[in-house]
């Protein structure tokens, strides 16, 4: 791997030395040949020199020296523009393949939903950290969005129909809409056979949803049936309005990750099962970055296995 620290000579003729590029981004960065210096670990004398040949053998000023500050003269802007790139893709290329050998260390930060994250989150952080024992993660569950460019989360996990962005994505599976009730209500359901005809029964409403109230379902992907809900309870958290059904508060639509144990032990019926509503997809989301960390792509891994299992049950309940 070439080392641009090493003080050997290298002929600049070749694009692939590295050495005198990353002298001159430093200088460019720092706005000093002492603070560049100091960054790289090497004398200022040397980085002076190399960054003098430069402009010796390309004929022309990359820098304009102050007794103040170092600047580059336009010239030197664009020479810096199209160093940094080289050096950013150098640098990405030769993390890749150290990571490639390496095991995942370090504490890995991410986000995800509320319900989705007590529901199946948790149990892949915990097959992560006990695999990967040099791992930890620091993990936060919230309904809101979080800022990935701040720097601080490495990863969130998005779940329902993802926005236009500038992030990166990758979809790990999808996920069931399903209308539950809860046993209380069973006699009254017996008879009916579109969700159309549960309008008068009591509903719980999910107001972070864009539409809480308003549900269209299909049956053999040509019948079509639509469902408003008479709410008499509002709640915020999808978790709350599942305890709300299990209390006998009415029907809701609730995703299938959040149903799995109420369902196989019979604490919530699935609603006119033949009827479906629109699924939605699993997505893991990173800010942009051409090179992820191995303890990123180990997580996702993870995850995406736990999510594959969770739908393959779900699927059968």
């Amino acid at each position: 791997m070439l080392n641009p620290y090493n003080q050997n000579e290298v002929g600049l003729g070749e694009l692939s030395n590295l050495r005198r590029l990353a002298y001159f981004a430093a200088v460019v960065e720092t706005g000093s040949f002492t603070a560049a210096a100091e960054r790289l670990g090497i004398t200022k004398a040397v980085v002076s020199q190399q960054v003098a040949r430069l402009e010796q053998e390309f004929r022309t000023s990359l820098l304009v020296r102050t007794t103040r500050k170092v600047q580059p003269t336009e010239v030197g802007q664009a020479f810096y523009l199209r160093c940094a790139r080289i050096l950013g893709e150098a640098e990405a290329a030769f993390g890749e393949l150290a990571d490639a050998v390496a095991d995942p260390v370090g504490t890995l930060r991410l986000t995800a939903p509320f319900d989705y994250g007590i529901n199946v989150v948790v149990p892949a952080i915990a097959s992560f950290t006990k695999r990967y024992t040099d791992c930890k993660v620091d993990a936060v569950f919230s309904d809101q969005t979080l800022d990935l460019m701040s720097g601080s989360i490495e990863l969130a996990i998005r779940v329902g129909w993802l926005a236009d962005s500038n992030l990166q994505s990758r979809q790990i599976g999808t996920f069931r809409q399903l209308l539950v009730a809860p046993p209380g209500l069973r006699s009254q359901l017996e008879k009916l056979t579109s969700p159309a005809q549960l309008a008068d029964l009591p509903f719980v409403a999910n107001t972070a949803l864009r539409e809480p109230l308003r549900w269209e379902f299909t049956r053999h992907e040509t019948e079509r049936s639509s469902l408003t809900g008479q709410a008499a309870i509002f709640l915020d958290t999808t978790l709350a309005v599942r305890e709300a059904v299990r209390q006998g508060a009415g029907l809701s639509v609730l995703p299938d990750y959040a149903l799995a144990d109420d369902l196989a032990s019979g604490r919530l019926l699935h609603v006119l099962p033949q009827w479906q509503l629109p699924a939605g997809g699993i997505h893991v989301v990173f800010p942009s970055a051409r090179f992820r960390p191995v303890k990123v792509r180990a997580f996702v891994d993870v995850l995406a296995s736990h999510e594959k299992a969770r739908y393959a049950n779900a699927a059968t309940t």
